[in-house]
């Protein structure tokens, strides 16, 4: 069987800086929902003056079509980073809860009154075999 060798405290440590790195992307990709409409419509069109409301050019077309397709990739990796930090966090918890019972159960065994059973005495044989 492969031992484990997990030090919680450089995973919590590991998981905090992912963590602050994944904040920083989701700010970023916030921005960029929040900007991107108003600088698609700053981009207007090639062609002069117009009455009424800035007709889509180019550019603004171009930023729309990279909105679209990279809008769900963009959700797709925010919730995968959420949900490792989360699995490895809870990974890591039950490792350490298992540990600590493993350890309960060792002392509590070692704590036991031991049982013997001498040749001669309560059924026991030789060498504390039963006859």
């Amino acid at each position: 069987m492969t031992a484990w060798d997990i030090r919680p405290a450089e995973v919590g440590g590991v998981l905090q800086r992912t963590a602050t790195a994944a904040e920083g992307l989701s700010k970023a990709g916030q921005n960029v929902q929040k900007t991107l409409p108003s600088a698609a419509t700053a981009a207007g069109t090639i062609s002069g003056m117009v009455c009424g409301p800035v007709p889509s050019g180019p550019v603004a077309g171009a930023l729309s079509e990279f909105a679209k397709k990279w809008s769900g990739d963009l959700q797709y990796i925010a919730k995968r980073t959420a949900a490792s930090l989360n699995g490895a966090s809870e990974a890591t918890r039950h490792y350490v809860e298992g540990d600590l019972e493993m350890a309960a159960t060792t002392q509590s065994d070692a704590l036991k009154q031991p049982e013997i059973d001498m040749p001669g005495q309560g059924g026991g044989g030789k060498d504390g075999e039963k006859k």
